[in-house]
């Protein structure tokens, strides 16, 4: 192949690929090729695993590469065990896919992809183990937003002791230029997104994926850990479901076309496995880890999810009754004497209250109440929801499910198998809290609800309302699908012996012992902070310590919680024990950090419960 220098290069790709073919990556010198976003393995078994890179011609010009594969035993490449060739393009974006085989289970490897005598970054995979198996250690990871700051929960992920990483969702995040971003990080650090607008089309999606992936913490831990990963909504768009998605709007085009564009990038970007006929919807799987335990990853966020609900917009307002037949003197008449009334004779309106005085104040003069405008309501007045409707109503619609009947089945159908084959541990690895998580109550004094932006007072306001009823604090978790879940934990009743569900989603740390609804123990959920991507504390101004003991009194299940923090979940499981560690960085504007360690989090074989500390 003819050579060339940096300028030709970049001038032929201008010409021809196009410089964003290169997705972030800085062609520093004239070469052959362009590894351009390094290395990384995933979906291990027992024999075999997914190796990934990306090439790209050196020349700029359209057309196909043929790499050469290698695992070896050794980072030298002395003992090569297993190689093959495998070909892109730029219809697959020009990533390198193989689903290499012929190995040992249980066994760490290193591999590389070769082009023309030039080789990638060299990276460490392991297969995972058969029989008995003395410690297995999982780290999990979510909620990684360029924008937001430094990946460095990823880097301090790089240089523990990991068999394997679990990424549980919002791996990419879709929003356009300061959408969702920390203007320190955008200002000083220059965490930009490409392209600046709200990702819609394939190419769009590649794109983004291109950016995330030039980060330098994000592929040391590719290189060093295999990953098995889900996708949450931020990959697809937010708060997707089945049908449609919260910011898939108007004029953004056919719903189902943007889904296929982002279901494509996931699989050509992430070292997942492909079926064979292309399919890229179903990404639920099931992985065996020896006899200590059966890992089965769903997908909670897409493939068969009702769409959630939203307390502003689900739960209709408390409504008054008022006797029009003197249409003089309208009288205020309660429920049951309003049923005797004809249509023409009752007129309901929705019930405003007065929170001038620090508790809500029902306003039941009929001319006030007819006059309230929703959209410019006096201040300090709020409607009040009718909290016990919707709870007795559509929260309880058995019909609602959060996984689509075809994957309960298909879970169901796997715990039974993983209870046949006797293994000690069964993980749900997904993407949303599977605990219950109740509303929080605050002292009036703890802050200063009007002071807060809008949005968040008329939150506020209705979670103060709603906690009376006992609704849950998140629909857009398990809580939001209580039907679902029940079918769920019947399943680990009768088939699991130690379930653990592990979740990503909140960008906070929680854990909790789950149990069903006739408070028998179920098993024990980890959830993991965010490795960038702001919680709570960010949404509610109040001290954390109060923060986190308010969620900890309207939450039975809640074993620990923090709420502050930015960082990763280590697991290790053995046949007597799974541990949880919590890794938080001090800071994410700062390549300079320090972690700070939660305290471990222990549950023993057949306890279903974290131990008491």
């Amino acid at each position: 192949m003819a050579k060339f220098n940096r300028r030709q290069a970049l001038q032929g790709m201008g010409a021809t690929l196009g410089l964003l073919s290169l997705r972030g990556y800085q062609a520093h010198a004239a070469a052959v090729v362009h590894f351009t976003h390094g290395v990384a393995s995933g979906d291990p078994l027992s024999d075999r695993v997914i190796l990934w890179s990306r090439v790209v011609p050196g020349n700029g010009q359209v057309g196909s590469l043929t790499a050469l594969w290698q695992i070896a035993e050794d980072s030298g490449f002395t003992q090569i065990v297993s190689s093959g060739r495998v070909d892109t393009s730029a219809q697959q974006d020009y990533t390198l896919k193989v689903d290499a085989t012929g190995l040992q289970p249980g066994a760490e490897y290193f591999y590389r992809f070769v082009v023309d005598n030039l080789a990638s970054p060299v990276g460490r995979t392991r297969t995972l183990p058969v029989g008995e198996v003395k410690q297995f250690k999982i780290g999990l990871a979510s909620c990684s937003n360029y924008p937001q700051g430094y990946f460095n929960a990823y880097r301090d992920m790089a240089g523990a002791n990991l068999d394997l990483v679990l990424h549980l969702g919002d791996y990419i995040y879709e929003y356009p230029e300061g959408g969702y971003a920390n203007p320190e990080a955008l200002e000083k650090l220059g965490r930009h997104v490409k392209p600046e607008h709200e990702i819609l089309s394939l190419e769009d999606y590649r794109m983004r994926y291109g950016l995330y992936r030039t980060d330098a913490d994000l592929q040391l831990l590719h290189a060093r850990h295999p990953f098995i990963c889900v996708w949450d909504d931020h990959e697809l768009m937010n708060d997707t479901w089945r049908m449609g998605a919260q910011n898939h709007n108007p004029g953004e085009g056919d719903f189902q076309v943007r889904i296929n564009n982002a279901r494509r990038a996931f699989h050509e970007w992430m070292p997942i496995r492909t079926p064979q006929s292309g399919d890229t919807s179903p990404i639920y799987r099931n992985f065996q880890i020896g006899k200590l335990a059966d890992l089965f990853m769903l997908d909670t966020r897409y493939h068969g999810r009702d769409q959630g609900f939203d307390y502003q917009r689900d739960v209709v307002p408390k409504m008054l009754a008022f006797d029009v037949r003197d249409s003089e003197h309208p009288i205020l008449v309660n429920k049951f004497a309003a049923q005797k009334l004809s249509a023409e004779e009752v007129e309901w309106l929705p019930a405003p209250f007065d929170f001038t005085g620090g508790q809500p104040q029902p306003v039941l003069d009929y001319t006030k109440v007819k006059s309230v405008d929703p959209d410019a309501m006096p201040q300090g007045w709020h409607f009040l929801p009718d909290g016990a409707a919707f709870k007795a109503g559509p929260l309880a619609d058995e019909r609602r499910t959060i996984l689509g009947y075809d994957q309960e089945a298909w879970l169901t159908q796997r715990l039974k198998t993983a209870a046949k084959r006797g293994s000690t541990w069964q993980i749900l690895g997904q993407q949303v809290l599977m605990g219950k998580v109740g509303i929080p109550v605050f002292e009036p004094e703890a802050f200063d609800v009007e002071a807060l932006a809008p949005r968040t007072a008329r939150f506020v306001r209705t979670m103060q309302v709603l906690e009376t009823e006992g609704l849950p604090f998140n629909l857009d978790a398990w809580d939001g699908y209580p039907a679902c879940r029940n079918r769920v934990m019947e399943g680990l009743q009768k088939y699991a012996k130690n379930p653990v569900v592990v979740a990503g989603d909140t960008h906070n740390a929680w854990a909790f012992d789950l149990t069903d609804d006739s408070n028998r123990p179920v098993g024990v959920e980890v959830g993991t902070p965010g490795i960038t991507s702001p919680g709570m504390e960010s949404f509610l101004p109040v001290p954390m310590q109060v923060l986190e003991a308010a969620f900890g009194a309207a939450s039975p299940e809640l074993v620990d919680l923090d709420a502050k923090h930015r960082g990763w979940a280590e697991l290790t499981f053995t046949p007597e024990s799974m541990t949880n560690q919590w890794h938080f960085v001090d800071t994410i504007l700062d390549r300079n950090y320090q972690v700070i360690h939660g305290k471990p989090l222990t549950c023993l074989v057949d306890a279903k419960r974290f131990s008491a500390t």
